[in-house]
């Protein structure tokens, strides 16, 4: 429901600040008293294009709109659009620069002008002679009939049993187009696997060894020149090191008894005899292993070129990450070949779900047919109330070839004003009275039957009067029962029911006109009502 209306520095306005209530509201005022202004300043709000030459050159335009949203499920909308949510208060915010920028605001976080006018159109819907895009839409049309039907259960069969058929439609064009790529690629990968399996990767280290190996096989004759001088060193009988130490240890022996603390240092030095002998033999040992093996050598630098060429070819640089290539073929191949039983099962479930939602598609256009019927009859009804005696009106149903969101059904409301004119779509014979009374009748059918916006009704009673104006007073007052409507008018007989009245006016200054909207006390709004009888003059009579 819509709180408040707040405008500043547009057109003729100034500051507007006004409060609107439940039920049905009335707006009254003389010719080019403002407004159209002040619907100006709401459509701006609902995301329509600000025209620089309407706009202020020198203050900043701001347009605000409070509405209470209890009774609205939008809390997924404002967390899918990162927006404050406050479950019972909205307020949407236009700005526009006097250079001609705009800003747009939804509880005070700025957003894009695009979910502006998406929010804005859930909460109110300006209905005007001129409004004929909605009844020209098929899934509009298709929306009022699901309003009427009763059982809500079927709808919601429907579109589960769709979402569901729709998922795994989707999934099974992904795995087929997948097991295509991958049967396309497979015998390349098949030759890639089959290169890894011939040089059977298995230890991570062996690209270490095998290096370390060349290296070795590369220099061992220089390795084994160098441990026979060292062991010459070590073992020569003349000058070795080993015979040297020996010498030294019997002298040091002869010492004992004779030097104080001389036998820790003996002891030391046998100690350091034994660790020179153990080295001694261990790099004599060494060097037996070591021997001059160029085909050895030749076997290792083939096995490191091939694991070299492996890595390049793969842009890898370690034998860990060729193993773990090598498992993902290995995935690729288990998948490919299991790829065909995957998407049997899903074909199966495709088809069973093909067939539940047919069945829940037909039940769900046989109801609407039911509906169109009621659609018809009231439609037909209420129109010839308002003028329109011989009025006939219809809802062709054809059938989609593939069911879609919205079932298996297109429709297409079909009108005739005359008795001998043919029917057919709304939109393309009915005048902009004739669509507008239609749109009247078909928001009335559904006020109660769901949630529906504000309304706002733009002077629809152009070009009516009397009975007929009577009727669609009555119309918009029994809709006000389920809804916020207000209604912008020029004849008495819609706006003496109005439950709260407000009018537009205009005020002139020294330099400047003013619009201003005041809500009526009882006895102003006796007096505005009257002179809507009467005209600018007030009569006893119009009084009474």
């Amino acid at each position: 429901m819509l709180k408040n209306l707040s405008i500043r520095n547009y057109i003729l306005i100034d500051s507007l600040d006004i409060d609107f209530h439940e039920g049905f509201s009335v707006l009254t005022g003389e010719t080019g008293a403002g407004k159209s202004i002040i619907l100006g300043a709401l459509g701006l709000v609902l995301g329509k294009k600000a025209e620089p030459k309407l706009m202020r050159k020198e203050e900043k335009c701001v347009i605000e709109l409070t509405f209470s949203i209890e009774n609205y499920d939008l809390q997924s909308f404002f967390e899918e659009n990162d927006l404050d949510y406050d479950a019972k208060e909205c307020i949407l915010r236009r700005e526009i620069l006097p250079k001609g920028k705009s800003r747009a605001f939804i509880n005070d976080t700025p957003t894009t002008l695009t979910i502006l006018k998406t929010l804005g159109e859930k909460l109110i819907d300006v209905h005007s002679q001129h409004q004929n895009l909605l009844l020209s839409n098929y899934q509009y049309q298709l929306k009022v009939l699901d309003c009427l039907i009763p059982n809500k259960a079927l709808l919601e069969e429907y579109f589960t049993l769709f979402k569901t058929y729709k998922k795994y439609q989707l999934e099974l064009k992904k795995l087929q187009k997948e097991e295509e790529d991958a049967k396309r690629d497979e015998e390349f990968i098949r030759f890639q696997l089959e290169q890894l399996n011939a040089f059977h990767l298995s230890d991570t280290q062996e690209q270490v060894l095998l290096e370390q190996e060349r290296e070795m096989l590369s220099h061992a004759g220089e390795i084994k020149s160098s441990l026979y001088k060292i062991e010459q060193l070590f073992s020569s009988e003349e000058l070795g090191a080993i015979v040297s130490l020996h010498k030294t240890l019997n002298l040091l022996r002869k010492l004992d008894g004779l030097l104080p603390n001389i036998s820790t240092l003996t002891e030391r030095l046998e100690s350091d005899c034994i660790d020179i002998e153990d080295l001694s033999r261990e790099l004599s040992s060494l060097s037996e292993g070591i021997s001059d093996n160029p085909e050895k050598l030749q076997k290792v630098e083939e096995r490191l070129d091939t694991l070299y060429s492996l890595q390049h070819k793969h842009h890898v640089e370690s034998i860990e990450e060729l193993i773990s290539l090598k498992k993902g073929f290995e995935e690729k191949l288990s998948h490919i070949e299991d790829g065909g039983e995957r998407i049997m099962q899903l074909q199966k479930e495709v088809s069973k779900y093909r067939e539940k939602v047919d069945l829940a598609a037909e039940k769900l256009s046989s109801e609407r047919k039911k509906q169109s019927l009621l659609l018809r009859q009231s439609i037909e009804e209420n129109v010839k109330k308002l003028a329109i005696p011989n009025a006939r009106f219809e809802v062709r149903f054809t059938s989609k070839n593939e069911p879609d969101e919205n079932g298996i059904d297109d429709v297409c409301y079909l009108f005739a004003a005359n008795k001998n004119a043919p029917l057919l779509p709304v939109v393309d014979t009915a005048s902009g009275g004739e669509i507008s009374r239609i749109m009247l009748c078909i928001k009335a059918l559904i006020a109660d039957r769901t949630t529906l916006p504000t309304l706002i009704f733009d002077e629809i009673d152009t070009g009516v009067s009397g009975e007929v104006a009577d009727m669609m007073g009555e119309i918009m007052q029994k809709m006000s029962q389920f809804m916020q409507a207000i209604t912008l008018t020029h004849l008495p007989q819609i706006a003496s029911k109005g439950k709260t009245h407000y009018k537009v006016y205009k005020e002139d200054n020294e330099d400047t006109t003013n619009t201003h909207i005041i809500q009526l006390s009882s006895e102003e709004r006796i007096q505005e009502v009257a002179r809507l009888l009467s005209g600018s003059t007030l009569t006893k009579i119009a009084m009474e």
